[in-house]
């Protein structure tokens, strides 16, 4: 069988209220979405990478650095930061074709080519047994709701954390689907989807002005230490 045609799409906004500028502010030297922008670069199994932004900083500067990258222009309608991201994708899958779609985040500059290709392998190898793919992080932690009710614990049974069973967090990380999940549900994660398991500390995202400085810190030290 030939090699799938694999989409990756990045989509990223210009303006961030709780980091500004944080897509194209420096971390570790260079803008914070070229990390992730080389990382899907260097997976073999990726066709395409695709930016979907309505930034004309980053659509200068992508195609500058990164002329192998197709630039989509998000419409206006699309905009505004509580425009659903399946929204945003339905109108990205419509300008590029592709047998299954990747999208990922700027905000995850620590995952690496080897996790995203071992995602793509894992999906691939149990497709279409599942319909699609989602990063997770395992949690090992007591968890209370809001009404202080144990949420995966017996608290008269006080089990080390590491011996409590694990709950899987959606880290944003990576995502796989078809255009017919995508299309069909209008969502990026089908009926069927795969939880895929990404170490935290690769899985380390960008949300916040702490985050941003913790994701840099730790970014420098695994440069320092291979440099040693």
């Amino acid at each position: 069988m030939s090699q799938p045609n694999i989409v990756a799409f990045v989509p990223m906004r210009h303006e961030s209220k709780r980091v500004p500028g944080k897509n194209y502010r420096s971390f570790g030297g260079r803008p914070l979405y070229h990390h992730i922008i080389h990382s899907l670069l260097n997976c073999s199994r990726i066709s395409r990478v695709v930016i979907d932004t309505d930034s004309d900083t980053i659509e200068q500067d992508a195609l500058k650095h990164f002329p192998s990258v197709k630039i989509i222009r998000r419409p206006e309608h699309l905009r505004a930061d509580t425009c659903p991201m399946n929204d945003v994708l339905l109108h990205a899958t419509k300008q590029v074709d592709g047998d299954f779609y990747l999208q990922t985040h700027s905000t995850n500059p620590l995952l690496t080519p080897d996790t995203i290709n071992r995602g793509i392998n894992t999906f691939l190898a149990n497709h279409p047994t599942f319909d699609s793919l989602f990063g997770v992080t395992r949690v090992q932690a007591r968890l209370w709701d809001g009404l202080a009710r144990a949420v995966n614990h017996n608290p008269q049974v006080l089990l080390r954390t590491q011996d409590l069973p694990p709950i899987y967090q959606e880290n944003s990380c990576l995502y796989l689907f078809t255009p017919r999940t995508l299309q069909e549900r209008r969502n990026r994660i089908g009926e069927r989807p795969l939880l895929f398991e990404i170490d935290r500390h690769e899985a380390q995202d960008i949300d916040e002005e702490v985050d941003f400085r913790i994701a840099e810190l730790m970014y420098l030290e695994q440069h320092r230490r291979k440099a040693s």
